[in-house]
Parts: structure tokens; C-alpha cells; sequence
């Protein structure tokens, strides 16, 4: 039996301390979570899969950039796609087409900021880096970079040009500096 300290107690025995994780401490949020949903929607039923706005977002996956916080996003207004670095991958590209395709987007945000810490690794260091510690370098890119508003232009480009991606796409890049809570625009050109 769990008592409210987080504590283990069977009939006839000693107590044992059982640690709670930040997953076990969520996934009660999400129960919670789920209640409140099904007291206030009546009868309760899934939202529409398709973003309200019509925007696919991608960002990098920092903790200290919250997208729907900053951009004012509720539950169903955008997809949200987050990597380390908010770069253009092969399977953000893949997400995005199904996004655009399948479920009605028409713009996209790139979104990165400032102290990223994909500025601080290079790839060859990073894989050296993991080879040292699991005995195998990875065959994807790192997509480490050095000047944050070049990356912006980079992956705005490759969004721009891929051939899944409708040419009438809005796509525009934003630097969050993480220290005024700002957003800049990058200027990119076609």
C-alpha cells in the first residue's frame, strides 16, 4: 500500500521510501488533467486534428523557449514540431508535408534563440562524443552551427525548395533571445 508521502507499507512490515520521478509526477498531472477535460466538455470528445490557424511551428527543443506560450497558442491552434537546434531535417520534412497535406496547414514558424546550445557542439566533436561513450558513431547529421541567423536562413531555404512542401507556403524564421523574451524576425530573401 502507497500512502500520501510516497511510501511502500505492507501488513507486518517495515515502511520503504519509494521515489516518485518527474514521469510519475506528469503522468498524475495528466489524469488531472483528463478530469477537468471531461467535467467541463459535455459530451466529451476529441478536438479536431487539424490546427485551428492553419500553422505548423518549428522550434528547438529547449526548455526555456515555451512556443505556445510565446507565440499565444491554445490546445489545437498549431503543430508544434521541436528538435535540438529547430532545424530542417529529413523527418521535419516528412512531418511537415503530412501537416500540410493531410491537415490543412499553410504557413510555418522556424523558430530559434539565442544561447542555443547547438552553437557550442560541432558534429564531428559530437560524434567523436558519442562514440566515446556507446562505441558507435551515428550515420545522421548533428546539424550543429556556429551563426544562428545563418542557420535560420538555411533551414527557411530548404523549406522553401522542397519539392513536398506547396510553393504558396508562408514560411518565416524567428530568433527568441532567451534573456529579454523577445522575437526578431530573420529577413530572408526568396
Amino acid at each position: 500500500m502507497v500512502d500520501g508521502r510516497g511510501s511502500v507499507r505492507a501488513e507486518g512490515s517495515h515502511t520503504a521510501t519509494v521515489s516518485r520521478t518527474a514521469t510519475d509526477s506528469m503522468v498524475a498531472r495528466a489524469a488531472s488533467f483528463a478530469a477537468a477535460r471531461q467535467a467541463c466538455d459535455a459530451p466529451t470528445r476529441a478536438r479536431p486534428a487539424a490546427p485551428a490557424t492553419g500553422v505548423a511551428v518549428l522550434a528547438c527543443m529547449d526548455a526555456r523557449l515555451d512556443v505556445h506560450a510565446l507565440l499565444g497558442l491554445a490546445e489545437g491552434d498549431a503543430h508544434v514540431l521541436r528538435n535540438a537546434g529547430g532545424v530542417v531535417t529529413d523527418d521535419v520534412i516528412r512531418s511537415l508535408a503530412v501537416s500540410q497535406h493531410e491537415l490543412g496547414t499553410t504557413e510555418i514558424i522556424l523558430l530559434q534563440h539565442t544561447q542555443c546550445g547547438m552553437m557550442t557542439i560541432t558534429d564531428d566533436g559530437f560524434r567523436e562524443k558519442l562514440f566515446e561513450h556507446v562505441g558507435v558513431r551515428p550515420a545522421w547529421p548533428v546539424h550543429a552551427f556556429t551563426d544562428l541567423e545563418a542557420s535560420i536562413r538555411v533551414s527557411v531555404s530548404r523549406l522553401r525548395s522542397s519539392p513536398f512542401l506547396s510553393e504558396s507556403t508562408s514560411v518565416r524564421g524567428f530568433v527568441y533571445d532567451v534573456a529579454s523574451g523577445t522575437l526578431g524576425e530573420v529577413t530572408t530573401w526568396t
